[in-house]
């Protein structure tokens, strides 16, 4: 097991879990910010060619999780594995944000969907091999054509 500990910290227009978009049709485009501690700057070298990165971070405010979730987009419990739950095993979240620039050990980001101040575990640079026509969205899919 290892220990994780952050390489920096989210600033983000969220400051209560209610202010973040939830459900279906949200839409995750606020701006925010990904402070990179000082100590780890040498490991954004060559960050600026990737339009997309993937954070990966911690629900630091949260304690205890559920094996079943009923996500706001759907009135049904689901397994938290087939979900976007917060309260899971181990709080780890992920986000894919589209990086505007870089400002030294500043990352601008648009699409952030975390709260100001949340650490950041780690970054990588978004690449997926799988065309969009073989993805299923399983029970998310079914809840979308349920509220047409």
């Amino acid at each position: 097991m290892f220990t994780p500990h952050p390489i920096g910290f989210i600033s983000s227009p969220y400051n209560t879990k209610s202010d973040i978009p939830k459900g279906l049709g949200a839409k995750h485009d606020a701006d925010g910010v990904l402070k990179i501690l000082p100590e780890f700057e040498p490991g954004l070298t060559d960050i600026e060619g990737f339009s997309h990165l993937i954070v990966i971070w911690e629900f630091d405010r949260l304690n205890g999780f559920e094996l079943l979730a009923t996500p706001p987009s759907d009135n049904r419990p689901h397994g938290v594995f087939a979900t976007r739950s917060p309260r899971r095993p181990n709080p780890l979240g992920l986000t894919t944000v589209e990086l505007r620039r870089r400002e030294g050990i500043e990352l601008h980001v648009r699409g952030v969907d975390m709260l100001d101040g949340t650490p950041i575990l780690d970054i990588k640079p978004y690449l997926s091999s799988i065309p969009s026509e073989k993805l299923r969205r399983g029970w998310l899919a079914e809840a979308e054509a349920r509220q047409k």
